[in-house]
């Protein structure tokens, strides 16, 4: 989730030498998004061209590159982050703010007519490319697909396209076969009438047919594409990289052909499917331009993957394992807690990085564990307000017992992801301090509480988690909540709880698994943001108004929340109750694992015991 580092790099040399293919191409203008070809969140370190155009390597971002100027946008997460990283050459666009224009905007409000506007096709979706296109016509703007990135033919060690081994993931772990998934979408496409359905995204693909692998960082994804037709299943992917394992589970499931055969493969389906408005190839909303191109206009029909939702809503397999695996991970945390707190009160001097090791030591000793699920944010006072930050090894800054430390960390296990963030003070608060917090544990009670009707979205209560800070005059430039994948991306949609509007087209439903973690950050001086994990599931309430049913939360992560910054004057009784239960029930869970580590058992002991 954090990308390492603040360091800055030196882009005059590389922006010099991309406008001068910019000219050969015939193009003014050159946008450089972060996605790859599957427009995954996290990219493998080949596909990160505007991290290495820009030197800001930030998750979320876009760059557009003109003869003269160039300008990065990304959101409130990032804007720290990119106004330390990006360097003269860069005008940081931050997007959310007033009068600033989205990439897309810019594009056809401050270009001049008749500009040309190059980008590769492999890494726009269709459905971007599509509105983009009606709002550049107009005024005489064009967009043109250059054939091979521009940015690739200037980075002369790009490193290769990894190519790690894929597993399969037993049904005793994803508790559905491969069999019945490809059943259900092919249900899916009939109510669209579509006559297949192709899969782009890496975490889609891997949860169709229960494998997983390791081909970008901390994401257990592999590079592959899939297409469903009524009759038959063909996995794209280098047959090289599967196990012996996954080779079996995929005889008599699937066709498997190489992955540079996609898009041929796809043409020549699209050319021999019939296929015209009514009976369309089904692709999702995230497929690439020329996805779309290889199928052909009127062809194909843009929606959400029914991979998507199928996808987000978790088998009681799957929750049995988010709640078994975060009460181990619950293990780790406590251990590392009680570690950290021992080493400062002993003096010893330990950075950001030291500590985030150390966490990362404690849960590679838990049943399970097959890696962390995002490069863990371990920062103390100002790097805490760095939304996304990540300790550099290298340079980080010492953890310090008189700041607040914020640490973000997750793990993936064979059951589930983790996703935890707690905020601690080894020293003696202040009241601001103090105060911050408890309106940030406020609105995160509020989220666990909550009962709503069914068909409610993330939109509609992220307001609940700001309530609290808006009484004093308080925000943060993040969601409240993201969905978790089931050993799979530690972000994922289509649901989540924040303000995007997105968010108002994914009602939660029962059995989705999302974040609970508002927070506040006061630039230079710390970050505050406390994170559950909760599966959405089905409540009894004593009236049942337009037989809707109603929804609620169940809290799996298994963590104290710091009994030291909380202001307990601001609380009122339902609060405190629900501090004391939640500690009750973190001890109760926890403790039995921790009779080997005495020190973490006496640490949990104390910051579970009633307020």
């Amino acid at each position: 989730m954090g990308a390492k580092g603040t360091h800055r790099v030196d882009t005059t040399l590389r922006l010099q030498n991309l406008r001068e293919l910019m000219k050969q191409a015939g193009v003014d203008v050159f946008v450089v998004p972060s996605e790859d070809q599957h427009f995954s969140e996290y990219l493998a370190e080949c596909d990160q061209r505007r991290a290495f155009i820009s030197g800001f390597n930030g998750s979320a971002g876009c760059a557009i590159v003109g003869r003269e100027e160039a300008h990065l946008f990304t959101d409130g997460r990032y804007f720290l982050q990119a106004g330390q990283q990006l360097d003269s050459n860069w005008t940081l666009m931050k997007q959310g703010l007033p009068d600033v224009p989205t990439w897309q905007e810019f594009l056809y409000k401050k270009l001049p007519k008749d500009s040309k506007i190059g980008i590769d096709a492999t890494l726009i979706s269709a459905q971007d490319a599509d509105s983009l296109k009606k709002q550049l016509e107009p005024l005489g703007l064009k967009l043109i697909h250059v054939e091979k990135n521009l940015v690739d033919k200037i980075w002369t060690d790009r490193p290769a396209r990894p190519h790690n081994p894929v597993i399969h993931l037993d049904e005793k772990y994803s508790g559905q076969s491969s069999a019945d998934k490809i059943a259900k979408i092919r249900e899916e496409m009939k109510k669209k009438k579509a006559k297949a359905v192709v899969v782009t995204m890496l975490d889609e693909v891997a949860w169709l047919f229960n494998l997983r692998g390791s081909d970008i960082d901390y994401n257990p994804v592999f590079f592959s594409y899939a297409i469903v037709t009524e009759e038959k299943v063909s996995l794209f992917v280098n047959a090289n990289q599967l196990s012996e394992s996954a080779h079996k589970y995929l005889d008599g499931v699937t066709n498997i052909q190489p992955y540079e055969a996609f898009l041929p493969f796809l043409k020549e389906l699209a050319s021999g499917l019939q296929l015209d408005k009514e009976n369309p190839i089904w692709i999702g909303d995230k497929a690439s331009l020329a996805v779309a191109e290889a199928i052909g206009k009127d062809h194909y029909l843009i929606a959400r993957s029914p991979l998507n939702d199928l996808k987000a809503i978790k088998n009681a397999v799957e929750l049995e394992g988010f709640r078994q695996s975060h009460i181990r991970d619950g293990v780790a945390l406590a251990r590392y807690f009680a570690w950290l707190e021992e080493q400062l009160n002993n003096g010893v001097v330990l950075n950001e990085s030291q500590g985030a090791d150390q966490l990362e030591k404690y849960r590679s000793e838990l049943d399970l564990f097959r890696g962390l699920s995002f490069s863990t944010i371990s920062s103390t006072g100002p790097n805490g307000a760095i939304i996304h930050y990540s300790p550099d090894p290298a340079d980080c800054a010492t953890i310090k017992k008189d700041q607040i430390y914020l640490c973000d960390s997750g793990a993936q296990f064979s059951d589930g992801t983790t996703d935890t963030t707690r905020t601690w003070h080894f020293g003696t608060p202040t009241d601001a301090e103090k105060r911050s917090f408890t309106r940030v544990l406020q609105g995160h009670i509020a989220i666990d509480a909550g009962v709503f009707p069914t068909g409610t979205t993330g939109f509609v209560i992220d307001s609940w988690a700001r309530k609290y800070l808006w009484q004093d005059g308080l925000d943060y430039r993040h969601g409240t909540g993201h969905g978790v994948g089931h050993f799979l991306n530690v972000h994922e949609g289509p649901h989540g709880i924040g303000v995007r509007i997105a968010y108002n087209n994914a009602p939660l439903k029962a059995g989705m698994t999302v974040s609970n973690e508002p927070g506040y950050y006061e630039d230079g001086k710390y970050g505050i943001r406390i994170e559950n994990i909760v599966l959405v599931r089905e409540v009894k309430t004593p009236n049942n108004f337009g037989d809707k049913g109603y929804l609620g939360f169940e809290h799996v992560t298994m963590c104290p929340v710091h009994k030291k910054l909380i202001d307990t004057s601001l609380l009122n009784d339902a609060e405190k109750k629900w501090v004391d239960d939640y500690h009750a029930e973190v001890w109760e869970k926890v403790s039995p694992l921790l009779k080997h580590d005495q020190r973490a058992l006496n640490w949990l002991k104390r910051e579970t015991s009633p307020l």
